[in-house]
């Protein structure tokens, strides 16, 4: 192999791999995102159920006391 030859091969090699780096990385990237999508949605669900039972709650009574004897 002449000297041009194996920088030829060595860029080809190299842009393949960089090019599977940067794939990579983008699915770690995406994963990360979805699963973080998925914990905000489920705290929000969380947050929206506890405010819907606090609503359907009724309102405490006022404590009266009795002043004859």
């Amino acid at each position: 192999m002449t000297l041009l030859n194996l920088a030829q091969a060595w860029t080809r090699s190299w842009a393949q791999q960089s090019q599977q780096h940067a794939r990579r990385n983008a699915m770690i990237a995406l994963t990360e995102c979805t699963q973080r999508r998925a914990e905000r949605e489920e705290v929000e669900r969380y947050l929206a159920e506890r405010g819907a039972a606090r609503a359907a709650r009724p309102a405490p009574r006022e404590v009266t006391v009795s002043l004859h004897a």
